[in-house]
Formats: C-alpha cells, structure tokens, sequence
C-alpha cells in the first residue's frame, strides 16, 4: 500500500456483534498493565510499544482496540505499512467499553 486508508469507526454494537460472531479478532494495542487491569473479553493483546505486524494472524479480520481510539490508529498504520490490509478500529475504545456498564475480563 502506498498511502495510508484512513480507519474504518467501529462503534460499541459493531465490537459486540463481531465479539459475538466471531466475524473478527480485537487486538487491543494498549500496553500489557493496561490489559491485566480490564479489557472486552475474547480480546488479545499485542502492545503498540512492542507492536510487530508480522505477529497477527493471516486470514482473520483485524479490528484494533486502545483506550480511546488513538494508539489503534497507529497500529493500523503500521499494519498497512507492513502490507496488512487492516483499516477497522472500535473508536471508542475500552474506555467507551467499560463506560456503557459492558462487561471488563480481567
């Protein structure tokens, strides 16, 4: 890819029916004490600060999750810079999650 896609905002319900489907895999890029101390179950953590594209799955849709939709933007520019063609992101993040009473996995 040779410019940046701009990111595809996922909302809360969006997470919840792919969570839910399993129609996707949520990457959440925040830092691993962040993760230990709540994330949207079924998420897996890949921290952006030691963030290796090459380490996500082939064939699965990529949606990123952070705290509040930054940091999952940056990964996305990462990934496309790597090749990956991934432009989804919950927008809100875990704080919009964990905001609207939604269920936190520790």
């Amino acid at each position: 890819m040779n410019a940046f896609q701009g990111p595809i905002d996922l909302t809360r319900d969006d997470v919840k029916r792919g969570m839910a489907d399993q129609s996707f895999l949520l990457v959440d890029v925040r830092e691993p004490h962040e993760f230990a101390m709540g994330h949207i179950p079924g998420a897996v953590s890949h921290p952006l600060s030691t963030f290796d594209p090459a380490s996500l799955p082939e064939g699965r849709r990529i949606v990123f999750s952070c705290a509040a939709g930054v940091r999952s933007v940056r990964a996305m520019e990462l990934a496309q810079a790597a090749g990956r063609d991934v432009r989804e992101h919950y927008k809100g993040g875990f704080k919009d999650w964990a905001a609207a009473g939604e269920p936190v996995q520790r």
